[in-house]
């Protein structure tokens, strides 16, 4: 088969599944955007709709409306969000059709502090009495496990669970979406997904810009709220579980519960916090820290930078440390999963062998590669590290990766959750991660400063290395000749 597949065959095979569903095409459907003025609705929301719009992808009778409480019209947010959607000349007809021309779908890209009063009123007065109705909740989902059980309380109190989409955008994402299919599509990874062959698991998300004018609303939830306890959770939950009964939204979010369940909240002693300041060699907005943002309140504690260890207490993952580390104002765009393998055991080469490393990059440059060791090319018999790579932008050079948002959108057009947090995942995530919260904010915990552009705090470093993550410092590094043993006498080393 080849994966040379054009975008009219992928979008073509979206289309059908969507037209499959009778739902879909035989009741007009009203999108109603909450804060559609904003910067999520102007970068996100709108230019996702365009995508769906322009690919023939939303059902035929659509109509979007957007509610704010600034004067705007058509005219105006079509200037505010041009620059986000990706319009190329061929498709400017197509564009002015789409700002000119009932199931209801609601999307709050709304401030928590309102969702109560809205969603009452929407239960209220905007149900649709034949047709569904759905409600995206854009996180976070509370600030601890109080509040998330309150906001959970109040909206099973108006909505069924099959009507309410919590969106987590980094289950929309390609890679995140692909670990379900590397972990239980392939032979070869069964066998070694387990404490026997795994010795650490690190996810990393890191940042190369700070808060930058957003200080103040950050400030308010920090970057364990923003992206530990949700997106990096999210991806240990689809390494660490078992295999679901089927792909049925429920079945794999049945499993992800089972996971949660099992990880211990995480410990004080097991986590490094860490905040940015400015670098006086810097350029820009590097030379400022996250405190020099006006917006933030002086003397502010919130840390930018977190590294956190949790363990999985099953049969599968028993003593593996899970790695989580993420941080703003860092020194480059990273996202990705990393399983580094245990040690070989009886080691022949003596210690020049690095550990094995599968490799899922979530962004930028989507790819999955293995680190490994190979025979060092020429007379040599000794061991260098290569990679077996699948960088997809080189792999499917054809086909067009959907945007996140435009994947969870239409999945939420035909009834698929499988993406979105159920909300008793929810309530185990604040489990884990809420006494640690109350602990940095009871004592003010003073994060560890760290310059903007850096790796972070050296003291994650440590961290990672006492729970025994092994880092060589380079995957590229030079490995000398190694000494054979020969039946009539030692060889050396044989020059070129």
């Amino acid at each position: 088969m080849s994966y040379e597949a054009n975008r009219c065959e992928v979008i073509g095979q979206l289309r059908k599944e969507l037209y499959d569903d009778p739902l879909s095409t035989q009741k007009a459907h009203i999108f109603v955007i909450f804060g559609a003025s904003g910067d999520l609705a102007k970068k996100k929301i709108y230019p996702t709709l365009w995508w769906l719009y322009r690919d023939y992808l939303l059902p035929d009778e659509t109509y979007i409306v957007g509610f704010a409480r600034s004067s705007l019209n058509i005219k105006d947010i079509k200037t505010a969000c041009l620059p986000h959607m990706k319009v190329t000349d061929e498709e400017s007809d197509r564009l002015a059709s789409f700002f000119t021309e009932a199931n209801r779908l609601f999307y709050l890209a709304l401030p928590p502090t309102v969702y109560n009063s809205v969603t009452t009123n929407i239960s209220t007065h905007c149900i649709s009495p034949k047709g569904w109705s759905r409600v995206i909740v854009e996180k976070p989902f509370g600030r601890d496990l109080q509040s998330s059980q309150e906001l959970s309380s109040h909206l099973s109190s108006l909505f069924k669970e099959d009507q309410i989409y919590r969106i987590d955008h980094y289950l929309g994402k390609e890679m995140v979406q692909n670990l379900m299919v590397l972990r239980f599509g392939n032979r070869i990874f069964g066998p070694i997904w387990n404490r026997n062959s795994v010795a650490c698991v690190v996810l990393t998300f890191k940042e190369p810009f700070g808060t930058q004018g957003r200080g103040g609303y950050f400030d308010n939830f920090g970057i364990i709220r923003d992206v530990m306890q949700n997106h990096l959770l999210q991806i240990l939950c689809l390494v660490a579980m078992e295999t679901p009964a089927s792909t049925n939204p429920d079945d794999v979010r049945d499993e992800k519960v089972k996971v949660l369940k099992c990880v211990a909240p995480v410990s004080a002693s097991d986590v490094v916090l860490g905040q940015y300041v400015g670098d006086p060699n810097g350029e820009g907005q590097a030379q400022f820290g996250y405190l020099d943002d006006p917006t933030v309140p002086a003397g502010s504690c919130t840390p930018t930078y977190a590294t956190a260890v949790l363990y999985v207490q099953n049969e599968r993952w028993d003593g593996v440390p899970f790695i989580l580390r993420c941080g703003k104002a860092l020194n480059e765009q990273k996202a990705e999963l990393r399983l580094q393998f245990t040690d070989v055991p009886g080691d022949i080469f003596d210690g020049r062998c690095q550990r094995n490393e599968l490799v899922v990059r979530v962004q930028p440059n989507e790819a999955i590669y293995l680190k490994m060791m190979t025979k060092s090319p020429g007379v040599h018999f000794s061991p260098v590290e290569t990679e077996l790579d699948l960088t997809y932008k080189n792999r499917y050079k054809n086909v067009k990766l959907p945007d996140a948002y435009e994947r969870l959108i239409l999945d939420v057009f035909c009834g698929n959750q499988m993406h979105f947090v159920r909300s008793d995942e929810l309530q185990e995530a604040w489990r884990i991660f809420t006494p640690l919260l109350y602990k940095i904010e009871d004592e003010n915990t003073a994060p560890i400063n760290y310059t903007y552009g850096s790796r972070g705090p050296a003291e994650a470093d440590a961290l990672m290395r006492r729970v025994g993550f092994n880092y060589g410092g380079t995957y590229k590094k030079e490995i000398f000749p190694l000494h054979l043993t020969h039946p009539h006498g030692a060889w050396g080393p044989i020059s070129r």
